[in-house]
């Protein structure tokens, strides 16, 4: 994978405008940033607020330097006028526009669909919200996790003998940001036909509730209402995490080649016999019993240990990682989940790589997240055919805003 301009995606010619702040929208769009779209990111002169997130070294956001990767950033004060007429011309150019706030606030700034839609047909706009764009809920502030509780989700999570617990990962943002890009790449496909851009509303609650694909038919016929399982597979077993001496290994036998496997690596074939394990179902329905036979045996080893010894029998298993182990690991660094980018102020970033894998058209990583308005004067410039006066105009208006140290070396 590179991280260079090689290889220009297969997305190259398609011009993302996006309004978008912390998760979700960002995400989306480093998507597309990766398969070669030219994203310029719009912003506030306060920049997004995930650049003052997460963890930082020498003053510089590491969420912000990996979310923001291979975008230009120009940053405008869309509460005046010029600057609104800087997000109009950049738009009538677009291909696409993402945007991730409330419903209402791009109404009320004069960007909803009915006008960006007016000044470009063929523009496709994403909105991002908590709970779309229509419905009772739609003018409600919606987070990832505020969204998980409202779709069920958070109510299977964590142990069935405590609080329902937080995934410690924005995981429906995350997940809503590919439904997102998913939606772009329909619209994009079916305009190729019509001619004509549309209007893609991915919700975050309907994105965590589509994860509960399995259980809405189940309420629906038999009343049944999902719980917190733990580790343990729901009715599956054995499929669960297990002790080692320094940690967990999670393993799954499921089927019953893979039982018979995994109680020979483990030499209980004593349990063939137990009427308890006879089958799938019943296996199921006696996991306790099951897991505790299991662990009593996992207990006495290493992570390690444990892993070597599922994978020669053939059993699906993985020690529970850390993110050292996965540093250390070396699938993670042949498939190039690990890259260096380079960085002007902490010299390189290591950044996850780039998902999916094409063999034709691969993505890549052209360059890690810019500042707020670093990009700002070469937009104008080069995008909307800006000449010199006028930018200078903008700047000192306050219309358009650069970063301090470029305004200093001018």
């Amino acid at each position: 994978m590179s991280t260079s301009q090689t290889g220009a995606g297969p997305l190259a010619g398609v011009r993302v405008i996006e309004l978008c702040n912390t998760f979700a929208g960002p995400a989306c769009a480093r998507m597309l940033a990766d398969f070669g779209a030219d994203v310029i990111k719009v912003e506030p002169p306060e920049g997004d607020p995930v650049r003052q997130m997460g963890m930082f070294a020498e003053g510089v956001s590491l969420q912000a330097v990996s979310i923001q990767r291979g975008k230009r950033s120009i940053a405008v004060d869309l509460k005046t006028p010029a600057g609104k007429q800087v997000l109009k011309e950049l738009l009538a150019g677009a291909d696409v526009m993402i945007e991730n706030n409330r419903p209402g606030v791009m109404e009320r700034l004069g960007f909803g669909w009915d006008a960006v839609h007016a000044l470009n047909e063929r523009l496709v706009m994403v909105r991002i919200s908590g709970y779309g764009q229509t419905g009772p809920n739609a003018a409600r502030p919606g987070y990832g996790a505020i969204c998980d509780a409202f779709a069920g989700v958070r109510e299977l999570t964590g142990d069935p003998d405590r609080p329902p617990s937080r995934v410690a990962l924005a995981t429906t943002d995350y997940l809503t940001a590919v439904y997102a890009a998913f939606g772009t790449m329909m619209a994009l496909f079916h305009r190729q036909s019509s001619g004509r851009g549309q209007l893609v509303d991915a919700a975050l609650y309907e994105t965590a509730f589509s994860m509960m694909e399995g259980f809405v038919p189940a309420y629906e016929k038999l009343g049944h209402i999902p719980k917190r399982q733990g580790p343990n597979l729901p009715n599956v077993a054995p499929n669960s995490l297990y002790p080692t001496t320094d940690g967990y290994v999670l393993i799954a036998a499921n089927n019953g080649p893979t039982w018979e496997r995994l109680l020979g690596a483990i030499d209980r074939q004593d349990l063939a016999a137990d009427p308890r394990f006879a089958s799938v179902y019943l296996r199921g329905q006696n996991a306790a019993a099951l897991d505790a036979g299991i662990a009593e045996w996992t207990s006495r080893f290493t992570g390690e240990e444990v892993e070597a010894a599922m994978l020669r029998a053939g059993v699906p298993s993985s020690r529970v990682f850390t993110l050292a182990d996965v540093f250390r690991d070396p699938h993670f660094a042949a498939r190039q989940m690990l890259v260096d980018v380079p960085h002007p102020v902490l010299g390189s970033t290591r950044q996850q790589g780039v998902v999916p894998k094409l063999s034709e058209t691969p993505g890549h990583i052209r360059w890690s997240g810019h500042e707020t308005g670093a990009d700002s004067a070469g937009i104008l410039s080069e995008v909307l055919g800006y000449g010199e006066e006028t930018i200078q105009e903008l700047l000192a208006s306050g219309a358009v805003h650069t970063p301090a140290h470029q305004t200093e070396e001018a």
